[in-house]
């Protein structure tokens, strides 16, 4: 889905066959949503070519939850633009969360995988308490924003730095964001927030008040930090 994949295990002894079947069910789920490959089931669905009743039933179940979403933030997330649907918004980090439930369905206890700003973590590392996360600096992509503490929880990161203008906004105060990260137990419905947020802006954004396991840390394009107050976030000496 246009971007590379992490793992990092620290469990000793564990079975690398655990580890083939999280990247084969990855590659699975590349091949039914990928909106960069034109054979993958939703580029089909997309211009014509695949009925979503003859699709993998996951996109039934992708997009029923999308749909949730939808209503849950008042439209602040919305996977389709028209008619198109592009439901990578939410995609990419439940793809992640159902490769971390197969590693901890295989034993696997102290790991982190990470995805283009996406990242869920399981246990921690050998000596530590929590693996701790970096947040890019969205205004200087050699500088970190600041540091998140991750156990059992995961965070995601929405912006346009990366991948250029792959989120459309439905209103203006959108601009003022050059990143938004937001941190919970679902990576997938984290990821649709903090694309919510940063498409959306924050001036009508009451429906947060529905996800109150998550947390928000945004940057504006004049570097102030907006965060929750619960956010476990450590901001860098300089940024």
């Amino acid at each position: 889905m246009g971007t590379a994949v992490l793992f990092d295990i620290r469990d000793l002894g564990f079975d690398d066959l655990v580890v083939d079947e999280a990247v084969a069910y990855l590659n699975r789920i590349e091949a039914i949503f990928s909106t960069y490959r034109a054979d993958s089931e939703i580029s089909r669905i997309r211009d014509g070519r695949l009925a979503i009743s003859d699709a993998d039933p996951l996109v039934c179940e992708v997009l029923d939850t999308c749909d949730r979403l939808t209503v849950e933030t008042d439209g602040a997330f919305d996977h389709r633009s028209g008619e198109e649907l592009d439901p990578a918004g939410y995609v990419k980090g439940w793809a992640i969360e159902g490769a971390a439930r197969i590693l901890v369905g295989g034993g696997v206890e102290s790991f982190l995988i990470s995805a283009g700003g996406d990242v869920v973590a399981r246990g921690a590392p050998p000596g530590r308490d929590v693996w701790t996360a970096g947040i890019r600096d969205p205004l200087n992509p050699d500088a970190v924003l600041g540091t998140v503490d991750l156990r059992d929880s995961a965070i995601a990161t929405s912006g346009r730095y990366a991948r250029g203008g792959h989120i459309w906004g439905t209103a203006g105060e959108s601009e003022m964001f050059s990143g938004v990260s937001v941190l919970g137990p679902d990576l997938g419905i984290a990821d649709a927030l903090a694309t919510a947020v940063f498409a959306a802006g924050l001036s009508d954004a009451v429906w947060l008040n529905r996800f109150p396991d998550y947390d928000l840390i945004a940057v504006t394009t004049d570097r102030r930090i907006l965060r929750s107050p619960t956010a476990p976030f450590t901001a860098a000496t300089s940024t």
